[in-house]
């Protein structure tokens, strides 16, 4: 399906202060659009409501629903006792649990199979975690940070490969190597956010 995913005058507050107030912003659906930010400025607000964990008081998306969507947060969310490749065959269906070596090779996790979260460093707890959200079947990956804690090759190369994905990837990022190879980097500021 073709098209572009529209967020349309998109309001949220919290405790009467305003994150997003009539925020519009269309997103291209291929490649990677990287949002580009201060902290607190309503970036990963924005994630949510694409996500549908977030409800605003008034606007729309269209394009896209939140059962569409995959999130990866800025914590882990990793599980202690279950390992790496369970962390992906937990929430990858029967019959496509095959991708398992596709989505360890993406990440560069190969070899680390059977190790639990506790054993990885924080780099590789943070690649097991993106890796487990690329295993959901989306229309619209929405990252947040996903490189935190990941050397500045290894980020790349993993951002080169989110290009051979079939969904279009929007990513929060305050690295600037990893902004320059973002196919598009909507600057932005707040709050409210706004594009710059």
């Amino acid at each position: 399906m073709g098209g572009v995913i529209f967020c349309k005058n998109l309001t949220v507050s919290f405790g009467g202060r305003a994150v997003l107030d009539r925020f519009s912003l269309n997103i291209p659906d291929t490649g990677i659009t990287a949002l580009s930010g201060p902290s607190g400025c309503g970036k990963t607000t924005l994630l949510r409501v694409l996500a549908g964990l977030e409800k605003p008081q008034s606007g729309a998306v269209e394009g896209v629903t939140p059962r569409e969507t995959a999130i990866l947060f800025q914590d882990d969310r990793l599980l202690p006792w279950r390992t790496v490749e369970q962390h992906l065959t937990d929430v990858l269906p029967r019959d496509r649990r095959d991708r398992v070596p596709e989505l360890l090779a993406l990440a560069e996790l190969e070899g680390e199979e059977g190790a639990r979260p506790g054993a990885l460093s924080g780099g590789m707890g943070r690649r097991l975690a993106l890796a487990r959200c690329l295993a959901l079947d989306a229309r619209l990956y929405l990252l947040d940070e996903p490189f935190a804690g990941v050397d500045l090759p290894r980020a790349l190369r993993i951002l080169e490969r989110l290009r051979g994905l079939a969904a279009p990837v929007l990513l929060v990022s305050h690295e600037a190597a990893v902004l320059e190879h973002a196919d598009r980097v909507v600057r932005l500021e707040g709050p409210p956010l706004r594009v710059l």
